[in-house]
């Protein structure tokens, strides 16, 4: 590769990790700003997002929701989702996992999760999921 091709490579890395930073910066001051069982959720749901994205490349989550299907059970840091959902390219997913957080609800110190079949459109509307 030319000296301009490395040059160029290493602004795009640069530039592609600042916005992640940024928008991650974003998502932790808007979590501030919940109330802390709300908080854990949506921090929950953000990390499953972000593992799907990063471990399982032919999925591209844009949302999750832990409630699609049923009821997540939290117990003190940790929340449980056995009836989860996300959507990836439009199509919606059955999600579980168990998500542990720091005291605050601002970190995850522990998480799994496990991707399920996909949600039949005929479902979507039962479940409160969208296109």
């Amino acid at each position: 590769m030319r000296p301009f091709g490395l040059a160029f490579v290493a602004i795009i890395t640069a530039a592609t990790a600042a916005l992640a930073s940024e928008r991650l910066e974003r998502f932790e001051r808007s979590l501030q700003m919940l109330a802390p069982d709300e908080r854990l959720e949506q921090l929950c749901d953000y990390t499953a997002m972000t593992r799907i994205r990063t471990e399982k490349k032919e999925f591209h989550p844009d949302r999750a929701v832990a409630n699609a299907m049923m009821e997540p059970v939290a117990k003190g840091d940790t929340l449980e989702v056995t009836g989860g959902a996300f959507r990836s390219r439009k199509k919606w997913y059955t999600l579980t996992y168990r998500c542990t957080a720091t005291p605050d609800h601002l970190k995850v110190v522990a998480f799994t999760y496990s991707v399920g079949e996909e949600i039949p459109e005929a479902k979507w509307a039962s479940f409160g999921l969208w296109q």
